[in-house]
């Protein structure tokens, strides 16, 4: 009986290890960044500069300001980095196993991490709903605040008040979003630690941080529209007469394009890079810990 139950055992483990270790890394990641998302938020939603807002913060509302929408924030990575990730792995892993093992060529991986993303943002966008909320809540009126405690207690408030499809709206910019991001961020590593690792001859180390930097670069500069159209239209509130400012993700950028130009959707584009960049390298970085401690353990 004992022999029979092994097979099952090494079934189950390889196939939710991708997504176990997924959302680990982007969980741990998201500790050490939360600070530089708020900065971010605030900025977007037109506070001023990351020393105006940072300033601010201090003096109206102190250190723990920083943090507000933590929970949130980790619920997202449990979510949407558990399955972008678990879900990358498994396609190129299918994908290889297509292409009679050898390296995919860039546009397949391409395409596998546009489709790991709308998985993954499917899954998180609630919780990337109530982060944003929980994130500019502050900058609203005392009348208008919402005043979410936690995580839970904002997806609550938004199921009772608002409905349950409520808990995805602007689902549509956050999962283009998430597919420009992921492509730029799981293509690009991939492709990276190939061109370091074979070509330059890199060790280990150097080729995770190298490629690290390179994903989050692109993953930063191809998500940035779509992340500013995405906070907008997350964060907005109907005027007295019931009407929302934005009928869409379409109308937003539209509207955007028209009143600010194209940089305009560039807002923030220095400490967006700041943040995204970091938090993909730890994310990678992570991950590379994460596997190489279940190797030392024999998972």
């Amino acid at each position: 009986m004992g022999d029979e139950r092994k097979p099952k055992t090494s079934t189950v483990w390889p196939t939710v290890k991708p997504f176990v270790n997924g959302g680990a890394s982007g969980m741990l990641a998201t500790c050490v960044i939360q600070p530089i998302d708020m900065i971010k938020v605030r900025i977007q939603l037109g506070q001023g500069s990351a020393a105006q807002v940072t300033k601010n913060m201090l003096k109206e509302e102190g250190l723990g300001a920083f943090y507000k929408g933590l929970s949130a924030g980790l619920l997202r990575q449990a979510t949407y980095t558990t399955a972008r990730l678990g879900s990358f792995k498994m396609l190129t892993a299918k994908a290889v196993e297509a292409n009679d093992g050898k390296p995919l060529p860039l546009y397949q991986k391409a395409l596998c991490g546009l489709t790991a993303g709308a998985i993954g943002a499917s899954f998180g966008s609630p919780a990337d709903l109530a982060l944003i909320r929980m994130q500019a809540d502050a900058t609203l009126p005392a009348a208008q605040r919402r005043n979410y405690t936690n995580a839970f207690h904002a997806l609550y408030r938004i199921v009772a008040d608002e409905g349950v499809l409520a808990l995805w709206k602007g689902a549509g910019p956050t999962v283009v979003r998430a597919m420009a991001l992921n492509m730029g961020m799981l293509a690009s590593y991939d492709q990276s630690v190939e061109f370091f690792k074979d070509s330059m001859g890199f060790g280990e180390a150097s080729t995770v941080i190298g490629a690290s930097a390179v994903s989050g670069f692109f993953a930063a500069a191809c998500s940035l529209p779509f992340d500013y159209v995405k906070t907008q239209i997350q964060k907005m509130q109907p005027d007295a007469a019931g009407k929302y400012p934005y009928t869409g993700s379409v109308d937003c950028a539209m509207k955007t394009l028209k009143a600010g130009g194209p940089f305009k959707f560039y807002t923030g584009f220095p400490v967006y890079c700041v943040r995204i960049a970091p938090h993909v390298m730890m994310t990678w970085i992570f991950l590379n810990q994460i596997q190489k401690v279940e190797k030392s353990f024999g998972l």
